[in-house]
């Protein structure tokens, strides 16, 4: 009964944790979308001057842990700006940079999954290149994308646990603050782990799976 009095006074206090968690998730892969699918098309162009750098920033983004990003940013960014850099802003940016490199290579394998015969259907119809791709080929490869998408969104709600170590207090931050008080750490992570793994959950087979089945059922009408 002491455990469970325990579990259920750190529920409020985690739920603020979990805000952030959630707010930092969102705002990362939604700048990562943006990021990435200028970098996928950067890393299918032709022109060396978009594609070199697409290459160079995806690998160094998925080649080099997550940890010396944001130390690069957070302490590194400072010395040569000449003032310190606002936390929560500082992760947002990192994130983003991080889920934009995965995300690249989902939509990468998206438009490269389309068969090429309907780029030159598109083609043969009077599209340029950018209209054939942005009329006929994005589309499609948006809904194939879903799955590997909704796996990124959970993968960095999971990775946010990292921005403990430049102050920010989001899920697993603040469990660590509440054990620090009352030394209850086997309740509250379990408490934690509860929650990342009802939110997996959520976003899988609430929000991925549905949007997978609205999709096909369109298709099909």
């Amino acid at each position: 009964m002491e455990s469970l009095q325990v579990m259920k006074s750190a529920l409020p206090v985690l739920m603020v944790g979990l805000k952030m968690t959630i707010e930092l998730t969102t705002l990362a892969v939604f700048f990562g979308c943006i990021i990435g699918l200028f970098m996928a098309l950067g890393k299918m162009s032709k022109n060396i001057l978009l594609r070199y750098p697409s290459v160079v920033y995806i690998e160094f983004f998925r080649g080099s842990p997550l940890l010396v990003q944001l130390f690069l940013v957070y302490f590194g960014l400072p010395q040569m700006v000449g003032h310190p850099v606002d936390r929560f802003w500082s992760a947002v940016l990192v994130l983003s940079l991080n889920s934009g490199a995965y995300i690249a290579e989902i939509f990468r394998g998206g438009i490269q999954s389309i068969d090429r015969g309907q780029t030159e259907a598109a083609r043969s119809l009077g599209m340029t290149h950018v209209q054939a791709m942005r009329h006929v080929i994005l589309p499609q490869a948006f809904k194939r994308v879903i799955p590997p998408m909704g796996n990124e969104f959970i993968a960095m709600m999971k990775d946010t646990s990292l921005v403990s170590v430049i102050g920010l207090a989001e899920l697993a931050r603040t469990g660590q603050l509440i054990i620090a008080n009352n030394y209850r750490a086997m309740e509250i992570w379990f408490v934690v782990a509860i929650i990342y793994i009802c939110m997996t959950v959520l976003i899988s087979e609430f929000f991925v799976n549905r949007m997978e089945r609205r999709l096909k059922a369109g298709d099909r009408s």
